[in-house]
C-alpha cells in the first residue's frame, strides 16, 4: 500500500526577520514560499518542509533532526555561511549528529551515517 505523506515541521520563533535570516543561512536558500506575514517555509525534499512561525509564547521549544546523505559536505557548507554546531555527537553505531540552536534556542540537527 502506498500512502502519500507531506511533512511540515514547525519551529516557533519570536522575531520573523531574525528567524528568516538565520534559517536562510542554515539551509543555504531563501524560503521556498511565504504563506503569510508570520510564516516562512523551506522545502528540504519533495513534500518535506520546515517552517518558522511567529509564536513567541512557544519559541525555543522545537527539536528537529534531518538525516542527510551528504552530512560532511552539508556541515562544511553551513560553516562557510557562518554557523557552527552547538554540539556534535557520534553514537555507538557510528551515526553522527550536529545540533544547531537558533537565536530562540530551538534545536535543529543534521544526522549522517557512519564514516566508511
Amino acid at each position: 500500500m502506498t500512502v502519500d505523506v507531506d511533512l511540515f515541521a514547525g519551529i516557533p520563533v519570536r522575531d520573523y526577520n531574525t528567524a528568516v535570516a538565520w534559517y536562510g543561512r542554515l539551509l543555504g536558500t531563501p524560503p521556498s514560499f511565504l504563506p503569510n506575514d508570520t510564516e516562512a517555509v523551506w522545502e528540504l525534499a519533495e513534500h518535506r518542509y520546515v517552517f518558522v512561525e511567529v509564536r513567541p509564547e512557544h519559541a525555543g521549544h522545537a527539536m528537529h533532526t534531518v538525516f542527510v546523505g551528504d552530512f560532511d559536505t552539508r556541515i562544511s557548507e553551513i560553516a562557510e555561511r557562518g554557523l557552527k554546531p552547538d554540539m556534535r555527537e557520534t553514537y555507538a553505531n557510528g551515526v553522527r549528529k550536529a545540533t544547531f540552536r537558533d537565536p530562540d534556542g530551538n534545536e535543529i540537527g543534521f544526522g549522517g551515517g557512519p564514516v566508511d
